[in-house]
């Protein structure tokens, strides 16, 4: 009987290990999205691309995840928390990192400059 629940375990902890998605690492980070997109390439694919801006840094960079639960509305500027988590394996075209919506800070209108 031992040795029908020493395989089980094994045979489980074996199979858990082979997942090609496995996240790792969480970590939570402010980021501030600009009003509009930009069209911006990923690999051969053309997309529209969020601008962010990380710790208070002055300029825009391009954003080329998505970020789960959260939906972009053009000319609004926005004040985010999400966590970050590091995907072990991921596929070749693919991101290293998945991002995830913790909460909207502030969502204000754009002013035209």
């Amino acid at each position: 009987m031992k040795k029908i629940i020493l395989s089980t375990i094994l045979g489980l902890g074996f199979l858990t290990s082979c997942t090609s998605s496995k996240i790792v690492n969480k970590d939570e980070e402010t980021l501030t999205i600009a009003p509009e997109t930009r069209e911006c390439s990923a690999g051969v694919a053309k997309m529209q691309c969020m601008l962010i801006k990380k710790d208070n840094t002055s300029e825009w960079q391009y954003f080329y995840n998505q970020i789960d639960g959260f939906t972009h509305e053009p000319g609004y500027e926005y004040e985010i928390v999400v966590s970050k988590s590091k995907i072990e394996n991921p596929p070749a075209d693919a991101s290293s990192l998945k991002y995830k919506l913790i909460k909207v800070v502030s969502k204000k209108l754009a002013t035209m400059e």
